[in-house]
């Protein structure tokens, strides 16, 4: 059975996920552009060649089985692999390769600028492209292929899968309304600002997506946030850095007790490329000690 998985298809994952995310074969196949039967034989042969079936098939419609739910799974993360090695080559066999760079907007706002501007003085590291991103986004551009590098954060972002090395360690800071009695303060504990009548506290969504529950707006952007905070609908604690972004009618207070945040440069872990691991070689030399 191994030798048979290992010769599934491109076409056939592509097939299997337009019947996964349709759970009907003749929407799946107007979506992929073809007729039902091909796409019905490709179907089954891919459970014959894998040796499990995947879809249960009845008068009511069409669901996934166990292994179905697992192949959904990896399936979507073996042709993301499959078009970040194709979008990689094509960079490697660019006349004038560059690299591209993720990042979120705001953030770690004086590591970017440092490395920049040192990558420029280096004649081993191609021009940089800085692609900027909002929360969470890092991960899917560096495993897509769309990025070769990105700029993200221990302990909150999804690391899973790359290579890092980390450039700075910093606190964090509470970003208030500046008209809130708060604001004043020198300094704030998470207990201060976790339950603040009026003033809940913003909801990022979690690595899969969801939202944690709690009073406070649901925010997915920087720029919704600054709207927020400005309106005194919202607070939010980040790190240190990313106050880079923040509004006059904004103010940070420090969070004494908030965990350290570190910004690490984050690759694909099978990565060879020699201008990226340049790039790499560059970042580390701009290491900074823990504030």
């Amino acid at each position: 059975m191994d030798d048979a998985a290992g010769d599934v298809e491109v076409r056939e994952l592509r097939y299997f996920l337009a019947v996964a995310g349709e759970l009907h074969f003749g929407r799946a196949a107007e979506r992929l552009g073809i007729t039902q039967p091909p796409l019905s034989r490709a179907i089954r042969q891919l459970e014959h060649r894998l040796g499990v079936r995947l879809l249960d098939r009845d008068r009511h419609g069409v669901t996934l089985t166990a292994a179905g739910e697992v192949l959904r799974t990896e399936a979507g993360a073996a042709l993301d692999a499959v078009a970040a090695a194709a979008r990689r080559t094509r960079r490697a066999g660019a006349a004038e390769q560059g690299l591209v760079l993720a990042t979120k907007a705001g953030a770690s706002h004086d590591v970017l600028r440092a490395l920049l501007d040192a990558a420029e003085r280096e004649p081993d590291v191609p021009p940089v492209e800085v692609q900027l991103c909002e929360v969470g986004e890092q991960a899917r551009l560096l495993r897509t292929g769309r990025a070769d590098a990105a700029l993200m954060h221990r302990p909150v972002d999804d690391l899973t899968g790359f290579d890092t090395e980390d450039l700075h360690t910093e606190g964090q800071v509470a970003i208030l309304p500046a008209t809130h009695p708060l604001a004043a303060r020198p300094h704030l504990t998470l207990a201060e600002v976790s339950d603040v009548p009026g003033l809940p506290m913003a909801r990022w969504p979690r690595l899969d997506g969801t939202y944690p529950d709690g009073p406070g707006p649901e925010v997915r952007t920087q720029s919704q946030l600054a709207q927020l905070v400005a309106l005194g609908m919202t607070l939010l604690v980040i790190p240190a850095s990313s106050r880079a972004w923040q509004w006059p009618e904004h103010v940070a207070v420090p969070v004494l007790d908030a965990p350290p945040i570190t910004t690490v440069i984050a690759w694909p872990a099978p990565s060879r490329s020699r201008p990226l691991a340049a790039l790499v070689r560059t970042a580390t030399r701009l290491r900074t000690a823990p504030e």
